[in-house]
Order: C-alpha cells, then sequence, then structure tokens
C-alpha cells in the first residue's frame, strides 16, 4: 500500500488513455480467467469484488464488522450482474472492461477537481491511474530538460 495524492483527472485520464487502460484490463482479467476459456464466471469474478472491498469503501464498514455470509453472497451476486451486461451468465472482456470504466469514471467524479490523499493498494486500478500520471509527468520533465 501507498499514500497517493490524485484527483479526478488523474484517473480521467487514464481511462481516456485506452492502450494504457485496455492493457491494465487485460492483465487483470488475464489473471482473473483462471481456467483460460475468455470469460469470467462468478466464481473467478468473487475474488475481484472482493477485492473492490465494496463493504468498507461503499458503506464504511470496517474490519471488525462481520457480515453475515448470505447477505455477501447476495451482494457479490448482485455486483456481478452489474458486470454481465448481456445477462448470459459470464463476463467476457468488454463487458469487464466497460464496466471498470464506468466504476473508474464513477470514483473520479466523486473526487472531482480538489486532490485528495488516498490509502492505495499496489495492483489496484487507482494505482495504476496515479503511476500513469506520474510516468507522463517524468516523460514532460526529461523533454523539458532535454
Amino acid at each position: 500500500m501507498s499514500v497517493e495524492v490524485l484527483d479526478g483527472a488523474t484517473i480521467r485520464e487514464f481511462v481516456d488513455d485506452d492502450r494504457a487502460f485496455s492493457r491494465s484490463i487485460e492483465a487483470r482479467f488475464a489473471t482473473l480467467d483462471v481456467n483460460h476459456d475468455g470469460v469470467l464466471s462468478f466464481t473467478e469474478m468473487v475474488k475481484e469484488l472482493q477485492n473492490l472491498r465494496m463493504l468498507e469503501t461503499h458503506f464504511g464498514v470496517d474490519g471488525d464488522f462481520k457480515i453475515d455470509k448470505g447477505e455477501l453472497a447476495r451482494l457479490h451476486e448482485s455486483a456481478f450482474i452489474q458486470f454481465d451486461h448481456d445477462g448470459n451468465g459470464c463476463v467476457d472482456i468488454e463487458e469487464f472492461k466497460a464496466e471498470m470504466k464506468n466504476m473508474m469514471l464513477a470514483v473520479a467524479k466523486g473526487i472531482g477537481f480538489l486532490p485528495v490523499q488516498m490509502v492505495l493498494e499496489e495492483d489496484s486500478f487507482i494505482k495504476k491511474a496515479v503511476d500513469f500520471e506520474s510516468t507522463k509527468l517524468a516523460q514532460l520533465h526529461n523533454l523539458y530538460q532535454s
């Protein structure tokens, strides 16, 4: 984990760069697709849904709170349905990309234009957005130094 400063533009610029965003999506999708069939089943998606930390981030639940396993399963099923745009019971890469884009843009909108400080997990998409911005800034700095 690291503490980073970002604003909504940090995330929007990452999502808008189709090459960088697609690479990140494809890498995460490949990791989740454990049977390599090109789609994500509910079972494969549960890991990602748990990584999204919906309870902690969306409901303000701290680590000491214990949620009923049935309630958690319903929450994960509901989120899976959000990803499964065509309702066929699995998530292909385009559905995964589209929903992750929607989520990232919603986070960007929520953050707004004022910088905020956040604790980010190293493999999170928001951390990837911060790293993308840092790389771009370093390239610009190097360009102007030349």
